[in-house]
Order: C-alpha cells, then sequence, then structure tokens
C-alpha cells in the first residue's frame, strides 16, 4: 500500500468514526474476549472509469462472534428489489422526479444493545493500548 492516498482514507474513515463517538475506550472484562477488526479498501469510480477516490472502511470481525453470547440476532437494513420496482412504477405513473442521495457513514448511526469489544486499529492505538 504504498499510495499515500490510502493513508488518507483511513485517516478519514478514522475521523468518521472518532467524531461520531462509534465507541469508547475501555478495559476489557475478565470474563470477555475482544473481536479484532480490519480495514476494507474500495476504488470508487467516475462513470467514465477514472478514480474518483479511494475509500477505506474499518471493520469489526463479527464473525469471531459467539451466537447467543455476543450477539441475538443478525440483520442487514436494505430494501427489497419489489419494494423499488413498485416505487419506479408510481414514478413512471405519476410522472415524478428522481432525486438520489448518499448519506456518508450511513452505518455509524446504529445503536448496539449488546456490549461488543473490538481491538483498537493497529496504527490508530490510543495511548493506552491495553484498552478495547
Amino acid at each position: 500500500m504504498s499510495d499515500p492516498r490510502w493513508l488518507n482514507a483511513m485517516q478519514t474513515e478514522y475521523k468518521a468514526l472518532m467524531d461520531n463517538n462509534t465507541w469508547s475506550l475501555v478495559s476489557l472484562p475478565s470474563h470477555r474476549k475482544a473481536i479484532d477488526c480490519k480495514w476494507i479498501f474500495t476504488v470508487k469510480e467516475n462513470p467514465d472509469g477514472s478514480v474518483n477516490k479511494l475509500k477505506a472502511r474499518l471493520v469489526a470481525k463479527g464473525f469471531l462472534q459467539t451466537a447467543g453470547f455476543d450477539f441475538t440476532e443478525t440483520f442487514s437494513p436494505v430494501v427489497k428489489p419489489v419494494t423499488i420496482r413498485i416505487l419506479l412504477t408510481l414514478v413512471v405513473t405519476y410522472k415524478w422526479q428522481v432525486q438520489h442521495i448518499d448519506v456518508n457513514n450511513a452505518f455509524l448511526n446504529g445503536i448496539l444493545q449488546e456490549e461488543v469489544y473490538m481491538q483498537q486499529p493497529t496504527g490508530f492505538e490510543a495511548s493506552d493500548k491495553s484498552l478495547v
């Protein structure tokens, strides 16, 4: 990862996480295990195929969690294809204008019921590296 734009993308993502108070650093309880995290990298392209921006996303390795202990249910809040088809049918029928928006860091706005302990991301640790 020699391109400095990747580091900039990581810093931008980390800043968004911190600005949204996504987590609090705490001591790990003795009966709990912290899961690790990793960076996911994506190249966002313009319609002509040129690079628009480099995007880094920090994700917890949730597959290391135990069902019934670390979480009780899983879901992804996405719209079903039939809903989109109905909406587009209404757009055509009533000659509505379509608008598109993108919400930056949309998935940072959820509230977890369970306590999740995650290791600090490498290279972005707070001064006390024992905290999770």
